[in-house]
C-alpha cells in the first residue's frame, strides 16, 4: 500500500522541535541578569497570552521553559571584594597594543557588542581572579594579557 493512503497527516514527517538547549554549569549572574531574567519571563507570559495562533504558542511556550529553568537555576553573583576581577566586574586591560573595557557577566547576559561577555568565555576566565598590575597568560601566550584597571560595573548591580 502507498504511503499516500495510509498517512493521517503530514505532521508525522516534520522535524521534531527539541528544547532549547541549557548550557552546561553553573548559571552564575549579576543582579542586573536576574532581573533581566524575570523581565523576560514576564515579557513571555504576556505574549503567551495574547497569541491565539496555536505554532506562535508553542515557540513561545519553548522558549519560556528555557527562562523558567534559567531563572530558577540562576546564582546571583557580586563582584569580588577584594580587587580581583570576577563577575560583574569592569575590567581594563591591553591585548595586542590594544586597549580594551569588558565587563565580566552571566551567560545569559552577555553581549559582546556592549563589552559583556560571559564567565565562561575563554578572555573572561584567563581575566577571572586577576587585578590591577598583573599580566595574564592568554592563548598560549605569557604575560600576552596585562591587566590596566579593575572595579566593580555598577551597571551589572541594579
Amino acid at each position: 500500500m502507498s504511503v499516500a493512503f495510509r498517512r493521517e497527516s503530514d505532521d508525522e514527517h516534520k522535524e521534531p522541535e527539541f528544547e532549547l538547549p541549557i548550557p552546561v554549569g553553573a548559571n552564575l549572574v549579576t543582579p542586573r541578569g536576574a532581573r533581566l531574567l524575570g523581565e523576560e519571563v514576564a515579557r513571555l507570559e504576556m505574549a503567551i497570552a495574547a497569541t491565539a495562533d496555536e505554532d506562535a504558542r508553542k515557540k513561545l511556550q519553548r522558549r519560556l521553559r528555557y527562562f523558567h529553568t534559567r531563572q530558577a537555576t540562576a546564582e546571583v553573583q557580586t563582584p569580588p571584594a577584594d580587587a580581583s576581577a570576577g563577575i560583574g566586574s569592569r575590567v581594563t586591560y591591553r591585548l595586542n597594543k590594544a586597549e580594551k573595557t569588558i565587563t565580566i557577566v552571566g551567560g545569559d547576559e552577555a553581549d559582546p557588542a556592549r563589552g559583556h561577555i560571559a564567565f565562561s568565555a575563554p578572555l573572561a576566565r584567563a581575566l577571572m581572579g586577576a587585578e590591577a598590575g598583573e599580566s595574564v597568560e592568554y592563548q598560549d601566550r605569557e604575560d600576552a594579557i596585562a591587566i590596566l584597571a579593575v572595579e566593580a560595573d555598577p551597571e551589572t548591580q541594579a
